[in-house]
């Protein structure tokens, strides 16, 4: 049974950083997807970013709203990815997800099958 559970998530101020992290209990191989979604209450998950794990010509992908700010990462000996936020804004406040599929970074949430219970964001002006 595959686990994410994702960590990092508090509150902080506009224009500072955060790091989230998700680390995956369960296997990972070249043909995994992960990425981070976020959600606010009454709304949809929003795409965030995405990746390959195994790199690959897929490359990263990025929401507009977050490209140029936010950056994803992996460790692979831990079995974890990370999330590096900069130059937070009050409107990236939201719950953080992170999701796995079996295939290329799409960017729609209902394309990712194994997902995290989620983590806090808070951005206060």
């Amino acid at each position: 049974q595959v686990q994410l559970v994702e960590s990092g998530g508090r509150s902080v101020e506009a224009g500072g950083s955060l790091r989230l992290s998700c680390t995956v209990a369960g296997n990972l191989f070249s043909s995994h997807s992960l990425a981070w979604f976020r959600q606010t209450p009454g709304n949809e998950r929003e795409f965030v970013g995405s990746f390959r794990w195994s790199g690959g010509n897929d490359g990263s992908r990025y929401a507009d709203s977050v490209r140029g700010r936010f950056s994803i990462s992996k460790d692979s000996a831990k079995k974890t990815i990370y999330l590096q936020m900069n130059r937070l804004k009050t409107e990236d406040t939201a719950v953080y997800y992170c999701a796995r599929r079996v295939g290329s970074p799409v960017t729609s949430a209902t394309e990712y099958n194994i997902w995290g219970q989620g983590t806090q964001v808070t951005v206060s002006s």
